[in-house]
């Protein structure tokens, strides 16, 4: 089967799945233990996404991870990446939520509309809390930018395959 994981990109994570600790990170692959980090205690919230993080890859379970500090998404399912791809997550005014959810919906169109924006039938739409989802965008190709209104923008031909392998109720974990 073709891979469809960018081989660049996978480089670039298959050198931080095996290499040191990077200052960045608050848990190591390496050992599969969830490590103290100055900022955590800035944030409780970090822990408990480490936590999700950890737990999740102890399991069998899909999952999704949004990382809004490089700007790309991983499919994994356990501790085994299938799927990475660049995003455009909320831009300052208008952030992405950070935490841990779950999809609640799925629909394959829909319109969007807020202030300052109405788009008719956005392709592969997944709510993950409230009006914030993952979804394709067809109106832009300045993936690896934060331009959305705080939703998590994909090229249309990934929101499908995400929207394909993904069900309601998989987790998805959104960290900075």
């Amino acid at each position: 089967m073709k891979s469809l994981i960018d081989p660049n990109w996978m480089r670039r994570l298959k050198i931080l799945l095996t290499g040191a600790l990077v200052s960045t990170s608050i848990f190591s692959f390496r050992a599969n233990a969830v490590w103290a980090n100055p900022d955590n205690n800035k944030n409780p919230d970090n822990n408990k996404i480490a936590t999700a993080i950890q737990t999740l890859k102890e399991s069998d379970q899909r999952w999704i991870q949004i990382n809004l500090s490089e700007q790309n998404l991983i499919a994994w399912e356990g501790n085994k990446p299938v799927y990475a791809i660049t995003i455009s997550s909320g831009k300052k005014s208008t952030p992405t939520r950070v935490g841990t959810f779950k999809i609640q919906t799925k629909l394959k169109k829909t319109r969007m509309r807020g202030i300052g924006y109405d788009v008719a039938n956005v392709p592969h739409t997944m709510y993950y809390q409230g009006g914030y989802a993952i979804h394709g965008a067809y109106w832009h190709k300045r993936f690896g930018t934060p331009v959305s209104h705080g939703c998590v923008n994909l090229a249309p031909n990934h929101a499908k395959w995400i929207f394909e392998w993904a069900d309601v109720g998989t987790p998805v974990v959104v960290k900075k």
